[in-house]
């Protein structure tokens, strides 16, 4: 039997890095944000520029975001988030895999095999942990934490209508900074074990 496991995260916390290694020691594919794009792109023929523009993004209400329609008349933005969600169920169909963002929790609800993960830390350790990671000022990876975790709030709520981070949308939560990355991974790896 297949096993998948979703993975949604704050910005910093270590989610894709806890997504790279447990796809690494189950052996299984680990599908991200390129990946994921990149499918959605090529099955529904978006144009790439507009995919970047529109991706997590949740659309004006009623405004100029509503009005930019491709040619089967859909909204652009829920055109892309159609994409995604084919593109995501797609894999989960094919294969056992690590899924990291892109609301893949609620995407596969209906899937009894598989894992819903959310990993999480306070924000100042995400900051912190970030500026180790990037070259980049404490300024900077703060602005940037702040952003992406806005935006991947509103995405959630718009496209699903739950609360992003709400741990009864996961079998699983995570709080990096108490427990570490690897740790987290271990215990991915327990909750797996019985998929």
């Amino acid at each position: 039997m297949r096993k998948i496991i979703t993975i949604g995260r704050e910005f910093g916390a270590g989610g894709g890095e806890i997504g790279r290694k447990v796809a690494k020691e189950l052996g299984i594919e680990y599908y991200d944000k390129d990946i994921i794009l990149r499918t959605a792109v090529a099955s529904h023929n978006l144009d790439p520029e507009q995919v970047r523009k529109w991706d997590e993004k949740v659309p004006s209400s009623f405004g100029f975001a509503q009005s930019l329609f491709n040619f089967y008349n859909r909204p652009l933005d829920e055109e892309l988030w159609q994409a995604q969600k084919d593109a995501i169920r797609e894999m989960a169909n094919r294969e056992s895999c690590v899924i990291v963002g892109r609301n893949g929790d609620y995407i596969l609800s209906e899937f009894d095999h598989c894992l819903r993960v959310f990993v999480h830390a306070g924000f100042d350790w995400r900051v912190r942990r970030m500026m180790g990671m990037l070259n980049a000022s404490e300024e900077q990876v703060i602005a940037d934490a702040k952003s992406a975790d806005k935006a991947r709030k509103r995405y959630c709520e718009y496209y699903t209508g739950k609360t992003y981070g709400d741990s009864r949308n996961y079998d699983l939560t995570l709080n990096t900074e108490k427990i570490g990355v690897d740790r987290a991974v271990q215990l991915v790896l327990a909750a797996a074990e019985n998929l």
